[in-house]
Protein backbone atom coordinates (compact mmCIF):
# COMPACT_ATOMS: atom_id res chain seq x y z
CA UNK A 1 0.00 0.00 0.00
CA UNK A 2 1.50 3.25 -1.45
CA UNK A 3 2.77 6.14 0.82
CA UNK A 4 1.23 9.49 0.98
CA UNK A 5 3.83 12.16 0.08
CA UNK A 6 2.95 15.59 0.36
CA UNK A 7 5.84 18.25 1.72
CA UNK A 8 5.11 20.23 4.42
CA UNK A 9 4.85 23.59 2.69
CA UNK A 10 1.77 22.13 0.53
CA UNK A 11 0.30 20.48 3.99
CA UNK A 12 0.32 24.07 5.45
CA UNK A 13 -0.98 25.41 2.31
CA UNK A 14 -3.90 22.74 2.61
CA UNK A 15 -4.92 23.70 5.86
CA UNK A 16 -5.03 27.08 5.34
CA UNK A 17 -7.05 27.00 2.42
CA UNK A 18 -9.31 24.56 4.78
CA UNK A 19 -9.35 27.32 7.17
CA UNK A 20 -10.47 30.21 4.95
CA UNK A 21 -13.08 27.77 3.54
CA UNK A 22 -14.46 26.71 6.96
CA UNK A 23 -14.62 30.87 7.71
CA UNK A 24 -16.10 31.89 4.95
CA UNK A 25 -18.94 29.16 4.34
CA UNK A 26 -19.68 29.74 8.18
CA UNK A 27 -20.35 33.80 7.68
CA UNK A 28 -21.69 32.80 4.44
CA UNK A 29 -19.27 34.72 2.03
CA UNK A 30 -18.98 34.57 -1.26
CA UNK A 31 -17.09 31.29 -2.40
CA UNK A 32 -13.62 32.98 -3.89
CA UNK A 33 -12.37 31.36 -6.91
CA UNK A 34 -8.97 29.33 -6.12
CA UNK A 35 -6.89 28.00 -8.56
CA UNK A 36 -3.88 26.15 -6.69
CA UNK A 37 -0.85 26.23 -8.55
CA UNK A 38 0.81 23.32 -6.32
CA UNK A 39 1.07 20.10 -7.89
CA UNK A 40 0.99 18.15 -4.79
CA UNK A 41 -2.50 19.63 -4.61
CA UNK A 42 -3.60 19.56 -7.91
CA UNK A 43 -3.56 15.55 -7.93
CA UNK A 44 -6.63 14.16 -8.91
CA UNK A 45 -5.16 10.31 -6.91
CA UNK A 46 -6.48 10.66 -3.07
CA UNK A 47 -9.66 11.16 -1.58
CA UNK A 48 -9.91 13.30 1.83
CA UNK A 49 -11.95 13.56 4.83
CA UNK A 50 -12.37 16.88 6.86
CA UNK A 51 -12.54 16.79 10.76
CA UNK A 52 -13.46 19.58 12.98
CA UNK A 53 -13.12 19.07 16.62
CA UNK A 54 -14.19 21.69 19.47
CA UNK A 55 -12.45 21.44 22.76
CA UNK A 56 -11.57 17.07 21.69
CA UNK A 57 -15.39 16.90 20.53
CA UNK A 58 -16.08 15.86 17.71
CA UNK A 59 -17.78 18.73 15.28
CA UNK A 60 -18.12 17.14 11.96
CA UNK A 61 -16.24 14.74 9.52
CA UNK A 62 -16.92 14.15 6.16
CA UNK A 63 -15.02 12.84 3.34
CA UNK A 64 -14.76 10.62 0.28
CA UNK A 65 -12.49 7.56 -0.72
CA UNK A 66 -13.37 7.68 -4.23
CA UNK A 67 -11.30 11.52 -5.55
CA UNK A 68 -13.71 12.76 -8.70
CA UNK A 69 -11.68 16.49 -8.58
CA UNK A 70 -8.64 17.49 -7.55
CA UNK A 71 -7.12 17.50 -3.62
CA UNK A 72 -7.55 20.75 -3.17
CA UNK A 73 -11.07 20.96 -4.54
CA UNK A 74 -11.96 17.99 -2.43
CA UNK A 75 -10.61 19.64 0.51
CA UNK A 76 -12.57 22.84 -0.19
CA UNK A 77 -15.86 20.45 -0.62
CA UNK A 78 -15.43 18.42 2.48
CA UNK A 79 -15.15 21.80 4.62
CA UNK A 80 -18.20 23.01 3.81
CA UNK A 81 -19.83 19.65 4.17
CA UNK A 82 -18.16 19.15 7.36
CA UNK A 83 -19.49 22.42 9.10
CA UNK A 84 -22.85 22.03 7.60
CA UNK A 85 -24.02 18.38 6.49
CA UNK A 86 -22.82 15.63 9.66
CA UNK A 87 -25.89 14.35 10.59
CA UNK A 88 -24.35 13.62 14.13
CA UNK A 89 -23.91 17.18 14.96
CA UNK A 90 -25.45 20.16 14.71
CA UNK A 91 -23.56 22.73 11.71
CA UNK A 92 -20.92 25.17 12.83
CA UNK A 93 -22.00 28.24 13.84
CA UNK A 94 -20.15 32.13 13.74
CA UNK A 95 -19.19 31.77 17.45
CA UNK A 96 -17.43 28.62 17.46
CA UNK A 97 -15.00 29.44 14.80
CA UNK A 98 -12.21 30.03 16.87
CA UNK A 99 -12.08 26.97 18.79
CA UNK A 100 -12.57 24.80 16.00
CA UNK A 101 -9.47 22.27 15.37
CA UNK A 102 -9.14 21.30 11.45
CA UNK A 103 -7.77 17.73 10.27
CA UNK A 104 -7.53 16.33 6.62
CA UNK A 105 -6.90 12.81 6.20
CA UNK A 106 -5.18 12.42 2.12
CA UNK A 107 -6.27 9.20 1.37
CA UNK A 108 -4.83 6.47 -0.82
CA UNK A 109 -6.41 4.67 -3.42
CA UNK A 110 -8.59 1.96 -2.20
CA UNK A 111 -7.12 -1.38 -1.81
CA UNK A 112 -8.53 -4.75 -1.75
CA UNK A 113 -6.27 -6.80 1.45
CA UNK A 114 -5.90 -10.40 0.84
CA UNK A 115 -6.87 -10.70 4.39
CA UNK A 116 -8.67 -7.85 6.32
CA UNK A 117 -7.57 -9.38 9.85
CA UNK A 118 -3.76 -8.88 8.78
CA UNK A 119 -4.33 -5.43 8.56
CA UNK A 120 -2.74 -2.99 10.81
CA UNK A 121 -4.54 -1.20 13.11
CA UNK A 122 -3.79 2.54 13.17
CA UNK A 123 -1.95 2.26 9.71
CA UNK A 124 -4.69 1.78 7.84
CA UNK A 125 -8.78 2.72 7.54
CA UNK A 126 -11.46 0.66 6.50
CA UNK A 127 -14.13 1.11 3.55
CA UNK A 128 -16.87 -1.51 3.74
CA UNK A 129 -19.98 -1.40 1.32
CA UNK A 130 -22.30 -3.94 0.12
CA UNK A 131 -25.20 -2.90 -2.07
CA UNK A 132 -26.27 0.77 -1.33
CA UNK A 133 -24.49 0.84 2.12
CA UNK A 134 -21.03 1.67 3.36
CA UNK A 135 -19.16 2.76 6.15
CA UNK A 136 -15.61 4.56 6.41
CA UNK A 137 -13.81 4.33 9.66
CA UNK A 138 -10.08 6.17 9.12
CA UNK A 139 -7.10 5.03 10.60
CA UNK A 140 -6.75 6.89 13.64
CA UNK A 141 -9.80 5.62 15.07
CA UNK A 142 -9.09 2.17 15.99
CA UNK A 143 -6.09 4.16 17.90
CA UNK A 144 -7.90 6.35 19.71
CA UNK A 145 -11.03 3.78 20.63
CA UNK A 146 -8.09 0.87 21.15
CA UNK A 147 -9.80 -1.64 19.01
CA UNK A 148 -7.67 -4.43 17.45
CA UNK A 149 -8.85 -5.26 13.73
CA UNK A 150 -11.32 -7.14 14.28
CA UNK A 151 -13.17 -5.03 16.44
CA UNK A 152 -12.21 -2.36 13.47
CA UNK A 153 -14.09 -4.24 10.92
CA UNK A 154 -17.34 -4.56 13.27
CA UNK A 155 -17.43 -1.22 14.17
CA UNK A 156 -16.91 -0.36 10.49
CA UNK A 157 -19.78 -2.76 9.69
CA UNK A 158 -22.24 -1.25 12.16
CA UNK A 159 -21.50 2.66 10.54
CA UNK A 160 -22.53 1.00 7.39
CA UNK A 161 -25.78 0.32 8.74
CA UNK A 162 -24.69 -3.18 8.50
CA UNK A 163 -24.43 -6.35 11.01
CA UNK A 164 -21.19 -6.17 12.51
CA UNK A 165 -20.06 -9.71 11.18
CA UNK A 166 -20.88 -8.76 7.67
CA UNK A 167 -17.56 -8.34 6.93
CA UNK A 168 -17.33 -12.07 6.70
CA UNK A 169 -20.32 -12.25 4.19
CA UNK A 170 -19.64 -13.17 0.32
CA UNK A 171 -20.88 -10.20 -1.63
CA UNK A 172 -19.45 -7.54 1.23
CA UNK A 173 -16.59 -5.74 -0.41
CA UNK A 174 -13.43 -4.66 2.37
CA UNK A 175 -11.61 -2.18 1.25
CA UNK A 176 -8.21 -0.69 2.93
CA UNK A 177 -6.05 2.79 2.58
CA UNK A 178 -3.51 4.19 4.11
CA UNK A 179 -4.10 8.28 5.40
CA UNK A 180 -1.64 10.88 5.70
CA UNK A 181 -2.98 13.53 8.70
CA UNK A 182 -2.37 16.91 8.55
CA UNK A 183 -3.25 18.74 11.80
CA UNK A 184 -3.95 23.08 12.19
CA UNK A 185 -1.60 24.20 14.44
CA UNK A 186 -2.76 26.01 17.20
Amino acid sequence: MGEIHIPPDSQKRLIHLSRQTLEGFVLRMKRPHVEINDPYLQTTEYGAFVSLHKGGELRGCVGTCSPTQRLFETVIEMTEAAASRDHRVPPIIEGELSDIHIDISVLSPLELPFDPLALEVGKQGLHVSRGEKHGVLLPQVAGQYGWDIETFLFQTCVKAGLAKDAWKWPGTKISSFTALIIEEEK
